[in-house]
């Protein structure tokens, strides 16, 4: 499974014209289900970003996480992460889970995260969608299961 963090001041995800989801201050975070993951990944991930710390203290240093500065989690899912570019120039998503399995997973992911306190909003699975967000830094990060 493979995360991109993006510390944000806000962020929204939009379809068909409409905002479905939309957090003031936290992460966004686009999520790719491959098709190994399993719970355990998630379980991985969840725990990881809930206590990253990488928001500014008084101090100006990363030192506080998104539990600490009351920050929420915008999560969208991007099997584009899993692409493969290595031959050729059109990706292979071949290693990316089917959507079944896809949306099990990031249905899982966010329900972990709201059980470490993290508020979550989302955007909708296989849907086309516009993202937006003022990135904070910018900071981002990616996070991969498969490298704990």
């Amino acid at each position: 499974m493979i995360a991109v963090i993006q510390r944000a001041k806000s962020g929204s995800v939009t379809v068909d014209e409409k905002i479905i989801g939309e957090i003031d201050h936290g992460f966004v975070i686009l999520l790719g289900v491959t098709d190994t993951d399993e719970e355990s990944d998630a379980d991985y991930l969840a725990d990881k970003i809930a206590h990253l710390r990488v928001f500014n203290d008084e101090n100006e240093k990363m030192n506080l996480s998104i539990q600490d500065v009351g920050g929420s989690a915008l999560v969208i899912s991007q099997f584009t992460l899993c692409g493969d570019t290595r031959k050729g120039r059109r990706p292979s998503f071949i290693h990316a889970a089917h959507p079944e399995k896809g949306n099990i997973l990031y249905e899982y992911f966010m329900e972990k995260l709201k059980e470490k306190g993290v508020p979550v909003k989302s955007g909708k699975f296989g849907a086309m969608m516009d993202v937006a967000l003022v990135n904070d830094g910018p900071v981002t990060f990616v996070l991969d299961s498969n490298q704990r």
